[in-house]
């Protein structure tokens, strides 16, 4: 381990983030506003909550000032987000039950949209896709904490296996 490493775990010893800290929104770049706004509020059922001219837009789910930013400010016209440059790996939108989860997985399968996986972590089941810029979108919903194992070294315990999608159509029991 070299010096800086473990002045780093050192510091974090010292310090950590409360217990009901949160990541409150994202801010994406977009090439194209009005297809961004079809993808994450005609699609996911975000609602705009503000716009901001033609160049930004700010959407929420439940009345919150925005859980998503979208803007063209430095980005318009630009290609897509390169899948091997560093930047965001996703965006993860939690939904609060396995059956809200079901009914977005419902209108993206009624779209036809496209999915990039579907996987079950043990702690979460997610369902993976990219928005028109090809930013990595996450839709998930957690199971119970009380459900989740862990290791003998109180590490939770998680893994990747197939979400049995057919399985997640059933909340909506039709």
């Amino acid at each position: 381990m070299n010096t800086d490493a473990k002045e780093s775990n050192a510091e974090s010893d010292l310090y950590s983030a409360p217990a009901k800290t949160q990541i409150g929104h994202v801010h994406l770049k977009v090439s194209n506003l009005e297809r961004a706004l079809s993808f994450y509020r005609d699609l996911l059922g975000f609602k705009v909550t503000t716009m901001y001219g033609k160049d930004a837009a700010f959407l929420s789910a439940g009345g919150y000032h925005h859980h998503i930013g979208l803007n063209t400010w430095q980005s318009k016209n630009a290609p897509a987000a390169s899948p091997f440059g560093v930047g965001l790996y996703h965006t993860a939108i939690l939904y609060p039950t396995r059956k809200d989860l079901a009914v977005v997985f419902e209108r993206l399968r009624k779209a036809g949209y496209p999915l990039s996986g579907a996987s079950d972590h043990g702690v979460s089941e997610a369902i993976y896709l990219n928005d028109p810029d090809n930013n990595g979108v996450e839709l998930y919903c957690d199971r119970p904490k009380s459900s989740w194992s862990y290791n003998e070294d109180g590490s939770i315990v998680m893994f990747t296996e197939p979400l049995d999608l057919g399985d997640l159509l059933k909340e909506l029991g039709s």
